[in-house]
């Protein structure tokens, strides 16, 4: 096995259990969402100190790390979204009868403050490997931004399957938000140009002129594409979109979590400020 079929399933299973991970945290008491809160900016921290660290690395490893970095950056993304920190300044659902530019606008005030998030993220990232010969994690947190943006608008639009299994019971007001259609004619652009941007991936990693790290670096990237086209693809597709993350979504017999309120700024920044306090030490590259 050379070193790129490692890196494909490497980004495969990181890909599988990080996402079953905040889907399983968010689910979890409020004290506990609150500590996986301050975990999850703890670790995109030190995602943001390990990426400044790796950007001048050429070798295998510094590509893994990078990699790993860009999605634990991605992973407070989602996490802040999902327990309902960072969402938009609307928090209720869109009246019926809502349609064109005002459904459009009403549902980006809906995200809004999480988009802002991404973007903030994602700058920070691209000015830390500003110009440095490791882009391995920039392209990474690129490819998550992009087809998740891509994601939201097929949502919007309208697919098959919206994948509300995945809404905690405090973001449900966002699937009057989705359309139900069997497919729109912005998919079709979507995914012949994430394709397009695949194949010039998967050329790096097998060109004979790519070192080992270059190849892995783009081997993950890559991969991370092609699943982001999957995900694409089970939007539209007959099938149960649930299905690989059964055990995170499935709820135990009698439960309060989806009861739960949304975790508030002022809630998450007091956690994250006592836990700093305590472990500010801990994620120290050396």
């Amino acid at each position: 096995m050379n070193d790129s079929s490692i890196a494909v399933g490497f980004a495969i299973f990181i890909w599988w259990f990080s996402t079953g991970i905040v889907i399983l945290l968010n689910r979890m008491s409020r004290s506990a969402i609150t500590r996986s809160l301050a975990l999850s900016s703890l670790l995109c921290v030190a995602a943001l100190v390990g990426l400044s660290h790796t950007a001048q690395q050429t070798s295998v490893a510094g590509a893994y790390c990078a990699f790993t970095c860009a999605l634990l950056a991605w992973g407070w993304n989602e996490l802040s979204f999902l327990t309902g920190w960072i969402t938009g300044p609307r928090t209720s659902a869109l009246p019926a009868g809502t349609e064109g530019w005002p459904r459009f606008v009403e549902s980006f005030r809906a995200v809004l403050w999480h988009e802002l998030g991404i973007l903030l993220v994602g700058a920070a990232i691209v000015a830390i490997t500003w110009d440095a010969p490791n882009q391995v994690g920039t392209g990474t947190y690129l490819v998550l931004w992009v087809m998740r943006t891509s994601a939201k608008l097929n949502l919007f639009f309208g697919v098959r399957n919206l994948s509300e299994e995945f809404l905690p019971a405090h973001l449900a007001y966002l699937e009057s938000f989705f359309r139900r259609r069997p497919i729109n004619a912005f998919f079709f652009f979507a995914v012949a140009g994430a394709s397009a941007c695949l194949s010039l991936l998967v050329l790096g990693a097998k060109d004979a002129l790519s070192t080992a790290p270059q190849s892995v670096g783009y081997a993950l990237v890559a991969t991370m594409l092609a699943l982001a086209i999957l995900e694409h693809l089970l939007l539209v597709l007959p099938l149960d979109t649930t299905a690989l993350w059964r055990w995170a979504i499935r709820k135990r017999a009698g439960s309060q979590v989806s009861t739960l309120p949304a975790i508030s700024p002022q809630t998450a920044s007091m956690a994250v400020g006592d836990t700093m306090d305590k472990h500010d030490t801990l994620f120290q590259i050396r």
